[in-house]
């Protein structure tokens, strides 16, 4: 096990001219009139974000904002893991390892990650405060890419273990995450709970073994199975070819700066609370920031393969079990499925539920205030 060494976000000139000249000779497709976003990404914003990108986007702003945060990097069973790593600002401050998901970078936690280590600059109290380390997945970001197969949920969690407690020294800690990130942190609160203060997440990534056929459901439930097949059958197109042939998607989106906008920023828009209007949760500088990170360390391919391995080398709760490390659900309106706290219960130790009065699927940076202040709560008596 490697100690961690400081790593410094340094894009090389050539990779900016390089899609400078892609940005330059983008070929726009065709579009039916008067649809929108209904068939996808839409054509007139696309244009517009691209020229956007292309005339107005200053990476080295974003880089040096990126870099303003402590950054390391260390070799974990083997494999290249980038971190953040920011030390908290009070009298004892809990390690907390905050964990992202797809189509979204530790970009995401830019704001709040402040909010964590200093509550009391932000309002809060100093007693609350967080070490926070923030990973880039493996295959993701800054991160060492998997040269093997079976990089999914179970590799990485214990991965993400072994930096907080052998790289890093800590005996506990706490763990949050969204997306992938809440799938990681609750298979990490099954296996390791010994060394948990607890588990907090922003979307519920599992359900009971026994599924849609758990003995009485309530009415609350069937309409979250109705829901969820809703989403299946609507949105989950992503899914399925990720899930089953990420390599042939990945030629497109490594080679096509504007494909890969388009196949990333569609989901910011349809994911979280805004809408139909995507800017009006995140600026065009935000959304194009987190695709940069794809783009400058190509892991369009490397980061949607972890589809392909959940799929094929999945992770499920053995019936009648559940997760019983200590659980806070904080349950944005605009997540993708939304269970009601009966079936949350099933699977996991909820102790704190906090229904938002707003705020999506990407938590951290609609609403980093509320999603801070949800976590300072539920670990405040985490002991």
């Amino acid at each position: 096990m490697s100690k961690a060494e400081p790593f410094r976000i340094a894009v090389p000139d050539s990779v900016l001219s390089d899609l400078k000249t892609r940005l330059d000779r983008t070929r726009f497709p065709d579009e039916v009139p008067d649809t929108g976003w209904e068939y996808g990404a839409n054509l007139a914003y696309l244009r517009e974000l691209v020229e956007y990108w292309r005339t107005k986007y200053d990476w080295r702003k974003h880089e040096a904002h990126l870099n303003s945060l402590k950054h390391f990097r260390a070799d974990v069973s083997g494999l290249d893991v980038h971190f953040i790593h920011e030390q908290g600002r009070g009298p004892n401050p809990k390690p907390l390892l905050l964990i992202h998901g797809w189509p979204g970078s530790i970009y995401e936690f830019m704001e709040i990650i402040p909010m964590l280590t200093d509550p009391a600059a932000h309002g809060g109290d100093a007693r609350d405060s967080f070490t926070v380390i923030a990973p880039s997945l493996p295959g993701y970001g800054f991160s060492g890419h998997a040269k093997a197969r079976a990089m999914n949920i179970q590799a990485i969690g214990d991965i993400f273990v072994k930096l907080m407690t052998e790289t890093l020294g800590f005996k506990r800690f706490a763990v949050q995450g969204g997306d992938w990130g809440s799938a990681i942190t609750a298979r990490i609160g099954e296996v390791y709970a010994p060394h948990l203060y607890g588990i907090h997440l922003n979307m519920i990534p599992i359900g009971p073994a026994e599924g849609r056929n758990a003995p009485e459901l309530t009415p609350e439930e069937k309409v979250f199975l109705g829901d969820a097949e809703k989403f299946r059958s609507r949105e989950t197109g992503y899914q399925w070819i990720q899930g089953t042939k990420p390599q042939t998607l990945a030629y497109g989106l490594n080679d096509s700066p504007a494909g890969l906008a388009a196949w990333i920023v569609e989901k910011f828009r349809t994911w979280s609370d805004c809408h139909g209007d995507v800017e009006s949760r995140f600026s065009k500088d935000q959304l194009l920031t987190n695709v940069m990170i794809y783009w400058i360390t190509e892991t369009a391919n490397s980061s949607t393969r972890l589809y392909y391995e959940a799929r094929h080398h999945p992770w499920r709760l053995k019936p009648g079990t559940r997760i019983e490390a200590p659980a806070g659900i904080a349950m944005f309106p605009g997540e993708l499925v939304r269970p009601p706290r009966h079936w949350a219960e099933r699977v996991l130790n909820v102790k704190r539920w906090t229904d938002m009065p707003r705020g999506g699927h990407f938590a951290a940076m609609e609403e980093p205030k509320l999603l801070a202040e949800d976590i300072r709560a539920f670990f405040r008596d985490m002991n």
